[in-house]
């Protein structure tokens, strides 16, 4: 049993809350609509990275548009990670052309892909690329340097920044889609398939979008205004209080109340400042 958490941000009482939400939740039952039900097509750990980074990469706007936008990509492909490890760079601009979803365009989708097949070819994968970065930060405390180097060398092997698709944590951005990605590749449970062993679960970051956002604020744990890197650090030094060992193990669970009505939150309504957020 846990003891008190020693963050004043935690008051008595929450952390059972969070874990009665947790385990009433967290169940497949609960995933749709969500880019997550993406990956659950796939058994190849290299294809659950390959489709994870594109669906939570795409994660903006309107659930179901951005699960369409993604299989629209993948459907054609049927093994990702096969089919862009042989793919030309012609290949890809055939396959992203007329694709748009939000701000991104076929142009910058063919690039982004361009430097998954970089990955896999020259580094053996989504997962080889990214343990390099995180065993040249062994002292880390949370996966962010592993995740600045991890989109640096995709960005270089893209031939593009990206800008829609691969924000970085030293430009300030809090990185939600590449942190919902890492959720996704790392932790296991009834919901997340956490394909990529031996990374710990401890390092990891809250994806931080406006949602949770306002539920983190309501719980008291930021007094920040905006959602950047630096409120993310903030709000899962929070959860990290409550559970060292998975500081993300709340977000789904978190997330399901703005997205589908059976998902009752009522349980935390005692700790929430100003009602529900």
């Amino acid at each position: 049993m846990q003891g008190k958490p020693a963050d004043p941000r935690i008051p008595e009482g929450l952390p059972a809350a969070l874990e009665s939400l947790y385990g009433g939740l967290t169940l497949r039952r609960y995933v749709s609509p969500d880019p997550l039900e993406i990956l659950y097509g796939y058994t190849d750990p290299a294809d659950q990275a390959v489709s994870g980074l594109i669906a939570s990469c795409l994660a903006r706007g309107r659930v179901r548009s951005i699960v369409s936008s993604a299989r629209s990509l993948l459907t054609p492909m049927a093994k990702p990670s096969a089919f862009l490890a042989d793919s030309t760079k012609r290949d890809l601009e055939l396959l992203c052309s007329g694709f748009r979803h939000r701000f991104t365009d076929g142009g910058e989708m063919a690039s982004f892909l361009w430097g998954i097949r970089g990955a896999i070819r020259i580094h053996g994968g989504l997962e080889a690329l990214f343990r390099r970065g995180l065993q040249a930060c062994r002292s880390a405390t949370t996966v962010l340097p592993a995740l600045e180097a991890f989109v640096g060398e995709m960005r270089r092997l893209a031939g593009s920044r990206c800008p829609t698709l691969l924000p970085s944590p030293e430009e300030g951005s809090a990185c939600k889609r590449l942190h919902l990605w890492l959720r996704w590749m790392v932790r296991r449970d009834a919901v997340d398939p956490g394909p990529w062993k031996g990374i710990p679960p401890s390092l990891l970051v809250i994806p931080l979008d406006t949602h949770m956002f306002r539920i983190c604020a309501s719980l008291g744990f930021t007094s920040r205004r905006q959602a950047g890197g630096k409120t993310a650090l903030e709000i899962t030094e929070a959860f990290r209080a409550i559970r060292p060992d998975d500081p993300v193990r709340y977000d789904f669970c978190l997330t399901r109340m703005g997205i589908r009505d059976d998902c009752d939150g009522s349980v935390l309504r005692p700790f929430l400042k100003g009602g529900d957020p």
